[in-house]
């Protein structure tokens, strides 16, 4: 991870730890709607937390993600792996959810 960069739009949202990582935490319209849409593998590092959501799209993904659905108290309730472009999937129940990219 030493030397890629953080892609600009992701430097700018707060952080928080999730399930052992720092992640950027997507709050506003805009980061919430885009998530890591539209970015390269390497700038988004170690993904993006969406809070308040129990469900992603991936129209305009570059790349797969894992998605770790997460409860109220942060607990995981469903992982969906390899999840590829122009898919939308959701998880009833979630209070939040982690997008990671998947390591190839």
């Amino acid at each position: 991870m030493e030397g890629r960069t953080l892609a600009a739009r992701l430097r700018r949202l707060p952080r928080r730890a999730v399930l052992g990582r720092e992640v950027p935490v997507a709050r506003g319209f805009r980061a919430r709607l885009f998530g890591l849409a539209f970015l390269d593998r390497d700038s988004v590092r170690g993904g993006l937390l969406i809070e308040r959501c129990a469900g992603v799209h991936t129209f305009g993904m570059r790349f797969s993600l894992d998605l770790v659905f997460l409860d109220e108290e942060g607990a995981v309730i469903e992982i969906h792996r390899r999840v590829g472009r122009r898919r939308v999937v959701a998880c009833r129940g979630a209070a939040a959810v982690l997008e990671v990219p998947t390591r190839d």
